[in-house]
């Protein structure tokens, strides 16, 4: 391998393999390979070239020598090589004298490094299996790539972030994970190692990621290009913020999403939603936002409200504003063939395209079709509709649902965009979704944006996006899952993150057990970024008119408000309203540090106490910001629950004000109505 220097990036070249290592940003690193001619052009997440930082490269000749050959032979076989290096601050990047890579920090200790199982003189480690550490296999009679890349494993080592699986595991070290968005799954491929680095895999095609005991691997199934951002820091806090300020931060949050929104599939008409308004306005309950969830429209793809049950919007949503609440209303991205926007976005090349077979992505509800979100002409057109039929009528929230897009079947390898294949870049799709809105609001001078959106890429945030985990089962298990799940999404780099309150799916309005579920969830849901109540509640009611114009009428949920359940459960829910409105200066201000630095507003605990080695092992209690520790209930009938206190701190017990010392476990009383909550002893926060 041979190695040069243009200004501060390191060039090696091997063949036809070329690989740039160039500073990008504080301590991190950009790291790219092709074997083509030249670089693919995408930075994909790495849109904002950083401040220029001053690298310090260093390449060396050096001589090889078989370990075994003699002193006699040493003339015959000796052979010349280079060895390289680059520094950026707290991160160094090294290449031996066989082309392998590996990362330091300052203190010369290893963060990571390729796995290879080939000879390498130099380390007089010879294993002819012949395993490299990067790999780019031609797609046959393309000009694509199998990409892989392959690291070292190192025991002992934790692994967070990369987005939003459904399972229960918050370290996820040893998990095979799909690159791949689903509805309730979604891939944001940043890792925050345990080890003192975090990983970007820059790339949004399809694939899987290895975490093993025995090496880790990143595989895109078709790309141009090898791609991906390293840093390195002495906390993870440093670690989140240099990330960040690589792939964009999250605006402001508006002040509608410091308090508690209402939700539920679904509000059939206007005066169905204003009646839900006024009750809560008239008993007094702060209501930031309600929402009109999907099939409001007259089809898919018109982007307009329903005339006979939504006959007068401006004055619906000019009543609602008077009541100090903001209206969220439902969008989705399928494209009806019956719809007046079918034709004249299919003669511009504005839909998806299949490579084989009809073109239709999703059957349901209608035969439709996705937008092609990569399209920068497909997103202007869908937001001038938009904007002509809602935002022209004051709608400034927009739920951007089906935003993975939700396929049916998931068969990437059949789907095209404007961008490229599925294969290569479908990973953008809720990224650019997002986009497409935020740009059109921004363009018409609107501050404070936020949109809520069912799936994320690296970069979403700072196109307003607030992620929310999709439709998942309304059980203790789907609740427990959301904990690692919003924890994660944070580390991933989406400060902003909600659930369905109570889960989507299953939720029996009659159940008692599931009455304790969705307050317990709620309890959960004020020390979320967002407060938001949905559901798919049962039993369904069928609408009064099945067809209006041809189209099938959506059937509804039970009633979802908070007095639904009964009265003591309506004062329970009641409470926490209240104490998440007291709790709105606190919020507001973990919202600005999200804005300033990228921080997550729910925090793993060893994100606030890394030096805490039991803080690496404590998994179902977390920080909400930097002051409030969080212990929800997770299971049907429990009363009580361990917490662990982190050591080299004083806590007070919110509830009770008893004063307790740091790095103890106790057990402390959960009923009903209330939820284990800590802070830190010196603060005064009004909780209870």
């Amino acid at each position: 391998m041979k190695f040069s220097q243009e200004g501060s990036r390191l060039i090696a070249r091997a063949g036809v393999e070329t690989i740039w290592i160039e500073p990008w940003g504080d301590n991190s690193l950009r790291v790219r390979m092709t074997k083509e001619a030249h670089m693919d052009a995408n930075d994909w997440a790495l849109q904002d070239a950083p401040q220029a930082t001053e690298a310090k490269i260093t390449i060396e000749d050096v001589e090889l020598i078989e370990p075994w050959i003699s002193e006699a032979e040493r003339e015959q076989y000796l052979k010349k090589a280079q060895i390289a290096s680059i520094q950026n601050g707290e991160i160094i990047a090294s290449f031996n004298a066989e082309g392998w890579l590996s990362f330091k920090n300052s203190d010369g200790e290893l963060l990571t490094e390729e796995y290879w199982r080939d000879r390498n003189r130099i380390d007089r480690y010879c294993v002819p299996i012949r395993v490299e550490g990067r790999e780019m296999k031609p797609l046959t009679g393309t000009s694509d790539y199998r990409l892989t890349l392959r690291f070292e494993a190192f025991e002992g080592e934790q692994i967070f972030g990369l987005g939003q699986y459904q399972e229960g595991i918050l370290d996820k070290k040893g998990s095979v994970l799909e690159l791949a968005h689903r509805n309730s799954q979604t891939s944001v491929p940043f890792m925050l190692s345990s080890r003192g680095y975090g990983l970007l895999w820059n790339n949004p095609a399809i694939g899987t990621v290895t975490f093993g005991t025995n090496r880790t691997e990143w595989v895109a199934e078709s790309t141009k290009k090898l791609d991906y951002f390293i840093t390195a820091g002495k906390t993870p806090a440093q670690i989140e913020e240099q990330y960040a300020n690589a792939v964009g931060k999250a605006p402001m949050m508006p002040e509608f999403g410091l308090g508690f929104w209402q939700c539920k599939l679904r509000y059939r008409t206007q005066e169905e939603l204003l009646t839900v308004a006024r009750e809560y306005k008239r008993r007094g309950i702060p209501l930031d936002v309600i929402v009109i969830d999907f099939f409001h429209w007259t089809k898919q793809g018109d982007f307009k409200f329903e005339p006979r049950d939504w006959p007068d919007p401006e004055a619906m949503i000019t009543e609602l504003r008077e009541l100090g609440i903001e209206v969220m209303v439902s969008v989705w991205p399928t494209i009806d063939s019956r719809s007046e926007n079918y034709g004249p976005m299919a003669e511009q090349g504005f839909l998806v395209n299949a490579d084989r077979g009809m073109n239709i992505n999703m059957n349901w509800m209608g035969e439709t079709v996705f937008f092609d979100a990569t399209h920068p002409g497909a997103r202007e057109y869908v937001w001038q509709a938009s904007k002509k039929n809602y935002y022209d009528k004051g709608v400034r929230i927009f739920w951007l649902d089906e935003a993975e897009p939700e396929y049916g079947p998931y068969d990437f390898d059949n789907y095209r965009y404007y961008q490229g294949p599925a294969l290569q870049c479908t990973n953008i799709y809720p990224l650019e979704y997002a986009r497409g809105y935020y740009d059109g609001m921004t363009a018409e001078g609107q501050d404070g944006i936020c949109n809520l959106v069912r799936a994320a890429w690296a970069g979403s945030q700072r196109y307003g996006a607030l992620i929310w985990s999709g439709d998942i089962s309304s059980t203790f298990r789907g609740m427990r899952e959301q904990l690692q799940i919003g924890l994660n999404m944070g580390i991933a780099g989406i400060p902003w993150w909600t659930t369905d309150i109570g889960g989507f799916l299953g939720g029996n309005v009659h159940d008692a057990n599931f009455q304790e579920l969705l307050v317990r969830w709620f309890a959960f849901g004020v020390f979320t970024p967002v407060l938001r109540l949905h559901g798919e509640r049962v039993p369904h009611i069928q609408p009064e008119q099945a067809v209006i114009d041809g189209i099938t009428q959506m059937f509804t949920g039970s009633d979802n408000e908070i007095w639904s359940y009964g009265e003591e459960n309506y004062e329970v829910m009641k409470s926490f309203i209240l104490m998440r409105e007291r709790l709105r200066p606190y919020v507001r201000a973990c919202m600005a540090e999200a804005h300033e630095k990228g921080t997550p507003v729910m925090r793993t605990m060893f994100y606030e106490f890394p030096q805490d080695a039991a803080c690496w092992k404590t998994e179902t209690q977390y920080m909400f910001g930097p002051d409030i520790l969080v212990a929800p209930i997770f299971e049907l009938g429990q009363r009580s629950r361990e917490v662990y206190l982190p050591a080299g701190e004083t806590w007070k017990n919110a509830k009770t004000n008893e004063v307790l010392e740091g790095g103890q476990t106790i057990t402390v009383e959960a009923p009903l109505h209330e939820i284990p909550l800590f802070v830190r002893a010196d603060k005064n926060l009004p909780i209870y």
